[in-house]
């Protein structure tokens, strides 16, 4: 089980321009309220001087401008930050998105080693990763890739001793306590269940990613033919 985490706010530098501030040592759901409390506060209060920031598990990236403010005032700025800080009531934060995959061993390599593991049916491994939905707490790795979690502990496995070179794209993807949906064909590491068709990561929409981070997935299963019909590609 992921052991609840402690708050332990730090600003460590990141740069000439820029600050990481670490709330946590230990990766937990609870911290999520926390992550995006601070990164709220700091769009408010940096304002047009917020160059990017980045939220993870256990920390926020803040780059800043230095033409606009200087670090220590920079700095300053989140000294006061951290010492009013309060976690946000998650019930209102993020948008509920839906995710529809295709189940299969075609397109989910590992589905057949996850149900020998864990003494699973097909159904069964379906009905675990369909059943609640998963909070994005993070994207990295490669555009729009959304790291979330947590998954019950009947679908734990670890990453794959050897990654592979090549990830379909959409692949559906589980690693240790996460989850997650491959936007581009990439490498990776992750056991693959099963493939979306949506398209995850478009940069000439608005919001490029079609996830981003404090949102809730629900997974949902479809069959080949819906798969096919929304855009997939079964090869």
């Amino acid at each position: 089980m992921i052991k609840k985490a402690r708050l332990v706010p730090r600003i460590e530098h990141a740069g000439v321009d820029a600050w990481t501030v670490r709330l946590f040592d230990d990766i937990a759901e609870e911290n999520m309220p926390w992550i995006l409390s601070l990164v709220k506060r700091c769009e408010v209060l940096f304002s047009e001087r917020l160059v990017d920031i980045v939220p993870s598990y256990t920390t926020v990236w803040i780059q800043y401008d230095l033409t606009k403010i200087s670090s220590q005032a920079s700095r300053q700025v989140l000294v006061s930050l951290l010492q009013e800080l309060n976690p946000l009531d998650m019930s209102r934060e993020g948008c509920l998105k839906e995710i529809p995959v295709w189940y299969h061993p075609s397109v989910g390599p590992e589905l057949a080693r996850l149900q020998d593991e864990k003494g699973l049916s097909l159904d069964e491994v379906i009905a675990l990763h369909t059943e609640k939905a998963f909070r994005v707490f993070a994207l990295g790795f490669a555009p729009g890739f959304a790291f979330m979690g947590s998954l019950p502990d009947a679908l734990v496995l670890p990453r794959l001793s050897t990654p592979r070179q090549q990830v379909a794209v959409g692949s559906v993807a589980i690693a240790e306590r996460q989850t997650a949906a491959y936007p581009q064909a990439t490498p990776g590491g992750w056991n693959v269940i099963g493939r979306t068709p949506l398209r995850l990561f478009d940069p000439q929409r608005d919001a490029m990613s079609y996830l981003q981070v404090g949102d809730l997935v629900q997974f949902v299963s479809i069959t080949q033919q819906e798969f096919k019909r929304l855009g997939g590609d079964d090869r």
